[in-house]
């Protein structure tokens, strides 16, 4: 699309001043001053901008500057409510109306509204075009429309939402408005699909860098899910942490595994109490829940900016699904891990859902191909070794120019070769054989490692050649290794709902010695600190940090809001680092506004004075 220029002239200061004011931020994030740029002007857009790179601010300031009443169309009631709180904890204008709110709590809202009370007006894509809301609207006379998590609007997005088409009429029905898409994840294809279904006219793309370089990828064979999923957590005690399961039931039986192991996490999907999920939601966003075990839905609806952990249990469906999910960790800016639990089992179960629920689809080899196309691109991410960040970039068609992230598995040289493996390659092909290829991972593996089971006798795979080969290897790292072989093709797997192992030519080519064979596994103690994770505490006194967070939490608590309302975990570092006892230093602090530094400055320089007096700490 052709690119005008922006014809803004209003000076940076003046965009600057309400940043300073409300958020407390000193300067703008790349591509933020072209975004508010752009909705001054009444310029169509296309925002793209990771998750924890400012999209917010871009359709935030526009409205304080021309004093004026803007529209964001947002997809989750409890997403807007955060929001609006978040805003209103800075002193910013702002309120949502939706479906559960009392009628009398509404027409407030509305006679505010009308009143010139409010900048932002959140609302739903199934109630911004009733006729009831329609007719608000027209009496605000709005010139401008944001549409958050655009991507839902895209038949080629990894979330579409039929109900956002109903979004490409607000060009016809206010044609004096402008309108803004802003999403974390799309590739050029969505890109373009987004200015096409909102009928946007000439819209400016802006396109941030996709990567996340406080994040820290790990990929890693799936030998104990729920041990490995434990072990994880435990990295970050105190800490939040989502847990992704492919199904109801698995965030069901996963979050009981993790409280047996004294570890509390409650499961989160759309199948539960309603009362339940929210309690559960709730208490994940006010910090007295830290594990969530989840589908997919989760985390949209949070705005939760210090999840330090997010685990995938089985691989997601696609590399879009995976950006979007791991970018729920460390929004603030902080370090976060996200590791990934990776089996081919999982690309085999995914392949059955997509062509079971392409069955009433009007075109379903299209929609199989879609499917099996996203999936094949996030297997290949699981199995390759090249750099994780490298690898995400450049799906999104963006270039990495480091040779070297400092935070991937690959990079922190955490996986290791198996010595031998084609030799044990060629323990495992021949097992296939001996079995008569008619069994699946889990048996071979039992075959091999010399399971005494009642299975294993009454077949009389006790007195095969093959039996107990590998007995010296635990029975969960053979099967990893059996999926392994199946990843590579050297190794078949069936797809009816009794999948068995099946050998091909490449499998002989192996047992004939013609083929060699890599296989890894991960190094013990091998996890390793990112440049991130250490640099983000440099200066940082960690016991200030936790009185600090309980003194957080207390307020917010008062206040009846999450914590990261009132300071996110960035703030609270800082303070912990700088130990401002006085007014000016603590507007000095990042993130800190006049309205928080007259809200909670008092309070907060009192406590660190008189933590630091107690710890002989020197204060700022």
């Amino acid at each position: 699309m052709a690119s005008k220029r922006l014809k803004s002239d209003i000076q940076r200061d003046r965009i600057l001043e309400p940043v300073r004011h409300y958020w407390g931020f000193r300067e703008l994030r790349p591509l933020q001053e072209e975004a508010i740029r752009a909705g001054l002007d009444q310029r169509d857009s296309v925002v793209v901008l990771p998750t924890g790179g400012g999209k917010s601010l871009c359709y935030q300031v526009p409205p304080l500057v021309a004093e004026r009443v803007d529209v964001v169309v947002s997809p989750l009631i409890a997403l807007m409510k955060d929001q609006v709180d978040g805003l209103r904890a800075c002193g910013y204008p702002a309120v949502c109306l939706h479906s559960g709110m009392p009628q009398c709590e509404r027409e407030t809202a509305v006679r505010d509204i009308l009143a010139g009370k409010y900048r932002l007006v959140f609302v739903s894509p199934e109630r911004i075009l009733t006729p009831w809301f329609l007719g608000l609207l027209g009496r605000l006379d709005v010139r401008a429309f944001s549409i958050d998590e655009a991507h839902c609007i895209s038949q080629w997005g990894h979330d579409f939402r039929r109900d956002y088409r109903q979004l490409a009429t607000l060009k016809e029905r206010f044609p004096r408005a402008s309108v803004h898409a802003y999403t974390a994840t799309a590739t050029e294809r969505v890109r373009q699909d987004i200015a096409e279904q909102l009928r946007l006219d000439d819209p400016l793309m802006l396109v941030g860098n996709f990567d996340r370089p406080n994040l820290t990828y790990r990929v890693l064979p799936r030998v104990d899910g729920n041990a490995q999923v434990a072990d994880i957590i435990r990295r970050h005690h105190k800490e939040a942490a989502i847990v992704y399961c492919l199904s109801r039931k698995d965030t069901e039986r996963l979050a009981g595994a993790l409280r047996k192991a004294h570890i509390n996490a409650k499961p989160y999907h759309a199948g539960m109490d309603p009362d339940d999920r929210r309690r559960t939601q709730d208490a994940f966003a006010n910090e007295s829940l830290d594990v969530v075990t989840a589908t997919v839905a989760f985390g949209m609806g949070i705005d939760r900016s210090n999840v330090r952990c997010i685990i995938h249990a089985t691989m997601p469906k696609s590399v879009e699904h995976y950006q979007q999910e791991t970018g729920r960790a460390g929004r603030d800016g902080l370090e976060a891990e996200c590791v990934l639990l990776y089996s081919s089992a999982d690309v085999i179960r995914w392949e059955q859902l997509i062509r079971s629920s392409a069955e009433d689809a009007a075109d379903p080899q299209a929609v199989i191909a879609a499917g099996t196309g996203h999936l094949e691109q996030m297997r290949l991410y699981c199995t390759s070794l090249q750099c994780r960040h490298r690898a995400l970039s450049e799906y999104f068609d963006q270039a990495y120019a480091k040779t070297d992230c400092e935070a991937c598995d690959v990079c922190l040289k955490e996986m290791e070769g198996v010595e031998d493996a084609t030799e044990t390659a060629q323990k495992i092909l021949s097992c296939v054989a001996r079995v008569r290829e008619g069994f699946g991972v889990v048996y071979v593996a039992e075959v091999l490692t010399g399971a005494d089971t009642d299975a294993v006798r009454r077949r009389g795979h006790k007195g095969l050649s093959t039996y107990g080969l590998l007995g010296d290897v635990p029975r969960n790292q053979t099967i990893n290794w059996v999926h392994q072989l199946v990843d590579q093709g050297l190794l078949d797997r069936s797809l009816d709902d009794h999948p068995v192992l099946k050998l091909n030519d490449a499998s002989w080519e192996v047992m004939r010695g013609k083929r060699r064979v890599m296989l890894m596994k991960s190094k013990p103690a091998a996890v390793k600190q990112s440049k991130a994770d250490t640099e983000s505490w440099e200066g940082v006194d960690q016991g200030l940090y936790e009185y600090l967070r309980v003194l957080r939490r207390e307020l917010a608590e008062q206040d009846g809001v999450p914590a990261y309302v009132i300071f996110g975990d960035v703030a609270i570092r800082d303070m912990a680092r700088k130990r401002p006892v006085t007014p000016d230093a603590f507007l000095g602090v990042h993130g800190v506004g006049d309205v928080k530094l007259a809200r909670f400055g008092a309070r907060f320089t009192r406590e660190i004075k008189t933590y630091c007096g107690a710890h002989g700490l020197p204060v700022g």
